[in-house]
C-alpha cells in the first residue's frame, strides 16, 4: 500500500517536475485536508488498502490518493461511495461531532434505527443526567406556544396569560430589546447566527424572570436545537396548529402585504417551511388546531388544555 502523497495536479497536467510546480501550487484546503485525514483513518481502522477501497467504492485508485492527500475536490456522490465501501456514514466522513470520538461512535450505534419513544425517552434521561431538564413531567407553569406565525400565537397567549394572571412574553420582542433593533435589522445586519444567539438568550433571562408565564415563541425557534431543548426542558409547551392558508391569511392580515406580490410562490414556500418543521412542532406536549373554529371557541379549548396541564380549576 503507497500512502505517500500524490505530486500537484498542476505538476501532472503541465509535465513540470513535482518540486517546480509546488512553488505555484496553491494551499491546500484545510476541509480537504481534514477529509483526507479522515479517510486515511477510516481506512486504517477498517484494515483496508486503498486498492480495496477503490474497487469496493468503484473510485480511481488514483482520485482515491488524491481524496487522502487533500488534494481531491471530490463530488457528494464520491463521497458517498467511499463512506459505503468504509461502511461509516457520511457524517463519520466529513467530520460530525458525532465521529469525534469513540464514545460518540458507540452512542451514535445504539440509538441508530431506534423509534421515536425510544430516542424520546433517552432524550429525557440524558437531559436529567446532565442537568439539562428532562421530560418536564412536573409541569411547568410557564406555558410556551410554539407554531409557525400565524398559528395565532401572540392573540391566544395575550388572552390566556389574561384569564391565567400570568405574565405575557413575546419572544420577538425580548430579542429586539437585547439587540437594541427589530428582528429584521438583526438578521440583516448581523445574520441568522447572531438572531439565533439573541433568540437563545432572551429565552434563558425569560426562564430565569418568570415562573409564571405564557410565551410566545418565534416560528423558526424550533430549528435551533439547543434553544428548542431549553423549552421543552422549562416550559409546558402547546403547538397551536393551522392550516396553511389560515396561516398566510392571518400574516396577510397582520399588515404584512409581501405574499400578495407572489402568492403561488409564497404559498409553496410557506408549506415547505411547515412540512421542514411539523416533525420539530409535534414534540410540543400537547397541539391545537387553530383552524378548526372561530377564535372564541378557540380560545375556550386552549384556556381548558392549559388549566388540566397545570392542574388548575
Amino acid at each position: 500500500m503507497h500512502d505517500s502523497q500524490p505530486p500537484g495536479i498542476d505538476a501532472e497536467v503541465s509535465g513540470q517536475a513535482p518540486s517546480a510546480a509546488r512553488a505555484v501550487t496553491p494551499a491546500r484546503h484545510p476541509f480537504l485536508v481534514a477529509l483526507g485525514e479522515r479517510v486515511r483513518a477510516l481506512r486504517a481502522r477498517r484494515g483496508l488498502t486503498r486498492k480495496a477501497v477503490a474497487l469496493a467504492s468503484e473510485v480511481s485508485e488514483r482520485h482515491l490518493a488524491n481524496l487522502e492527500g487533500g488534494v481531491g475536490n471530490a463530488s457528494v456522490l464520491v463521497l458517498l461511495q467511499v463512506a459505503q465501501a468504509l461502511q461509516c456514514s457520511l457524517a463519520e466522513l466529513l467530520g460530525d461531532v458525532t465521529a469525534s470520538s469513540p464514545e460518540w461512535v458507540l452512542i451514535r450505534e445504539l440509538l441508530e434505527h431506534r423509534d421515536e419513544p425510544t430516542l424520546q425517552r433517552v432524550r429525557a434521561t440524558i437531559g436529567e443526567m446532565l442537568g439539562t431538564g428532562g421530560d418536564n413531567a412536573a409541569r411547568s407553569s410557564r406555558i410556551a406556544l410554539v407554531g409557525l406565525r400565524g398559528a395565532g400565537k401572540s392573540t391566544l397567549g395575550r388572552m390566556l396569560a389574561e384569564d391565567l394572571g400570568f405574565g405575557f412574553v413575546e419572544l420577538s420582542r425580548e430579542i429586539e430589546k437585547f439587540a437594541g433593533c427589530s428582528v429584521a435589522e438583526i438578521q440583516s445586519l448581523y445574520g441568522m447566527n447572531a438572531y439565533r444567539r439573541y433568540e437563545r438568550r432572551a429565552l434563558e433571562e425569560t426562564v430565569q424572570l418568570y415562573t409564571e408565564a405564557v410565551i410566545a415563541t418565534p416560528g423558526g425557534l424550533v430549528s435551533e436545537p439547543a434553544t428548542f431543548n431549553l423549552l421543552l426542558a422549562h416550559c409546558t409547551t402547546i403547538w397551536l396548529r393551522a392550516t396553511p392558508q389560515d396561516h398566510m391569511q392571518r400574516v396577510i392580515n397582520q399588515g404584512d402585504l409581501r405574499p400578495m406580490a407572489a402568492s403561488a410562490e409564497a404559498m409553496g414556500d410557506l408549506r415547505t417551511i411547515l412540512a421542514g418543521r411539523e416533525a420539530f412542532y409535534a414534540k410540543a406536549e400537547f397541539s391545537l388546531d387553530t383552524s378548526a373554529q372561530p377564535l372564541q371557541p378557540t380560545f375556550v379549548a386552549l384556556r381548558t388544555l392549559a388549566r388540566e396541564a397545570l392542574h388548575l380549576a
